[in-house]
């Protein structure tokens, strides 16, 4: 009877106690799956990568295709200079058209 009564009586003690193992054995289990979180790159933020990576080489692309047809333009009035820049303008925008995406 006495060992019920006693028993009784630390139930409630060792509630708490379980918690604050219970914690204390989580908490390392929890903080290196936020640190996985933190160091790997989600699908949507790959996507939003990609899709501003390809925006910014097609800008490029416009800038140097516009470079080009001007110098084009240039080489048709009799600019040898406009004319190799513009080669060399094609050179850039194929060169970067091949690049892996």
């Amino acid at each position: 009877m006495r060992v019920l009564i006693i028993a009784a009586l630390t139930v409630p003690l060792l509630s708490g106690c379980v918690s604050a193992v219970k914690t204390v054995v989580t908490a390392p289990v929890k903080a290196v799956g936020q640190v996985a979180d933190w160091s790997t790159t989600s699908q949507d933020e790959s996507d939003r990568n990609r899709g501003r990576e390809m925006r910014k080489r097609e800008e490029q692309v416009g800038k140097l295709s516009r470079q080009r047809d001007k110098a084009a333009e240039k080489c048709r009035d009799g600019n040898n200079e406009q004319c190799q820049r513009a080669e060399v303008l094609d050179h850039e925008i194929e060169a970067l058209m091949a690049e892996p995406r």
